[in-house]
């Protein structure tokens, strides 16, 4: 039986998707809030949740994961070093999505914000 797709594709191919992905996460965590379109940050926040997860558990396992899914030394040691401490006694809900106004030319995507919180 067909059943409808969960995630978005965003009009690309397997692997253009999940190099966006990565790259949307590795700014999130260097920058600490982001400005993208609104499905991509619904996209992502599933994504951010699991690596404070693993980041929460400092072990050499969590951190080969988290390594695996954002690529970039710089932006695990920064998760696991500031950002999972932060998040420590909280159970989930570490990032927000706040909508911000339509833009201006023609194509009218959404916009929102994504930071933790």
């Amino acid at each position: 039986m067909a059943y409808t797709k969960k995630a978005q594709t965003f009009a690309r191919k397997a692997g253009p998707r999940a190099a966006l992905m990565k790259s949307l996460a590795r700014s999130l965590v260097l920058e600490e809030r982001i400005s993208t379109t609104e499905a991509k940050a619904k996209a992502l926040r599933p994504l951010i949740e699991r690596l404070v997860t693993y980041a929460k558990t400092n072990t050499l396992a969590s951190r080969r994961l988290t390594k695996s899914r954002l690529g970039d030394d710089e932006a695990v040691k920064k998760l696991f070093e500031s950002i999972g401490p932060r998040y420590a006694e909280r159970a989930g809900g570490y990032t927000r999505i706040v909508k911000r106004t339509l833009r201006g030319s023609n194509d009218a995507r959404k916009l929102a914000y994504i930071a933790f919180v």
